[in-house]
């Protein structure tokens, strides 16, 4: 993995965005909105489950409210994703956050997609997979956030040490 990482480093587009002052930060910052934007919809979508937000709504008409919302945010993140894996590959497939991130990314967007099976139907849904639905995307941020400090979290468990 790490000499495709090289390999697609030295390519003419990811030269291209690293040599651009201003496209990672925008891209990182984008990014970010988009993590908050799925997390809130997430969240609401939890909170309805749990009875503790939106109750006066069927569960049908909350889905439907915000997963537009998710649908656009993910995939939004996954372009801006992409092309921040293209800018850093090294760095990314390098990092033990980067792939527990990747996987818990694949779990959280099960666990959605499960969840919201239940809430177009109006279908009871399962508290217990709200609350791990949450969890799985709380891991996401966190993960995501700790690609950078990847030394730092893992200690000997990182790729890089």
């Amino acid at each position: 993995m790490e000499q495709f990482a090289q390999w697609l480093q030295a390519t003419p587009l990811s030269i291209a965005i690293q040599s651009s002052s201003w496209m990672v930060p925008l891209l990182q910052s984008i990014h970010i909105v988009l993590i908050g934007v799925v997390f809130v919809s997430v969240l609401l979508l939890v909170l309805r489950v749990l009875g503790v937000a939106r109750t006066e709504q069927l569960p049908s008409v909350v889905w439907a409210q915000f997963a537009p919302w998710l649908r656009r945010g993910v995939t939004l993140l996954a372009l801006t994703g992409l092309v921040l894996i293209i800018s850093e590959p090294v760095r990314e497939f390098t990092a033990v956050s980067f792939w527990l991130k990747m996987l818990l990314l694949a779990l959280g967007l099960s666990a959605i997609a499960v969840l919201g099976k239940a809430l177009r139907r109006d279908a009871p849904a399962s508290r217990g997979l709200a609350v791990l639905t949450l969890l799985l995307w709380i891991a996401v941020i966190f993960f995501g956030r700790a690609i950078a400090y990847d030394v730092e979290v893992w200690g000997a468990l990182s790729f890089k040490a």
